[in-house]
């Protein structure tokens, strides 16, 4: 496997660039910086979009686990409820890719951009306490489970991360603290970015130097991003957080609208 670009100066400015923007990203919202290292990767080093794809899941494994300590510092990370929203999400991952290959990919598309529209307008809707935590029961337990399973199949049908389906349903659902939702969020992607980082080097679809290069720079930013969430009020963090997925919503909404473009054109 040979990268898209040349192992330039070029190359190595702009992968970092990509890593410190997707480490501040990461550490703000808790997300793992795929929705900022993907299309970057295409639009700027051309790379194409599954060699794109693996190579930001590899970046996001330092990503997450230094924004996991960050947040921990703070105790705002539920590690038991991650750990089994991880496990959930490995299974759904699987069911999602098998659905890939069976549903149609614009409607998929098109229904998780209404899925995050109600999410950006509850956004606005239900503001979340600092003070509140997660208690764990058997009813949270198999919420969590359903939750995991969602986010995993979203995950394998869309190649979105986890944090923008965790995080608001953590705060909307859940009732926790947007600080803990974030911090439970970035712990989650830790194993299911190391699988699917495995299962890509297999494949040779990770482009390690660059992979290397966005990860070691996210780094030093995921810390400023996890410091800068606990400076935001939680209003302001929830504004700021749906201007965010309005993005995501926008970017997937364009790429439907350009599939539905091109099969039209095909007739």
């Amino acid at each position: 496997m040979t990268s898209a670009a040349p192992r330039t100066a070029r190359f190595v400015v702009l992968c970092i660039l990509i890593g410190l923007i997707a480490g501040l990203m990461s550490g703000m919202f808790g997300v793992g910086g795929g929705t900022v290292i993907v299309p970057l990767l295409v639009f700027l080093l051309g790379f194409d979009q599954k060699l794109a794809a693996g190579t930001s899941l590899a970046a996001i494994v330092p990503t997450a686990t230094v924004g996991v300590i960050s947040y921990g510092l703070n105790g705002t990370v539920a590690w038991i409820p991650a750990l089994i929203l991880a496990a959930a999400a490995v299974v759904g991952a699987q069911l999602g890719t098998w659905l890939l290959a069976r549903l149609p990919q614009n409607a998929i598309r098109w229904g998780f951009v209404g899925f995050l529209v109600v999410v950006i307008v509850m956004l606005f809707i239900v503001i979340p306490s600092r003070d509140a935590t997660l208690p764990l029961n058997i009813w949270t337990i198999l919420a969590l489970v359903a939750l995991g399973l969602f986010t995993g199949t979203a995950a394998g049908l869309l190649g979105v991360g986890g944090g923008v389906i965790v995080v608001p349903a953590l705060m909307m659902l859940f009732g926790t603290s947007d600080l803990e939702a974030k911090g439970t969020s970035l712990l989650m992607m830790i194993p299911t970015a190391i699988s699917g980082t495995i299962g890509n080097l297999r494949r040779s679809n990770v482009d390690l130097v660059a992979a290397a290069c966005i990860g070691i720079a996210a780094c030093t930013t995921t810390a400023l991003g996890a410091w800068v969430a606990t400076l935001l009020d939680p209003f302001t963090a929830n504004i700021l957080f749906a201007a965010f997925l309005t993005f995501i919503a926008t970017q997937l909404a364009l790429k439907a609208w350009r599939a539905s473009r091109d099969a039209r054109s095909a007739r």
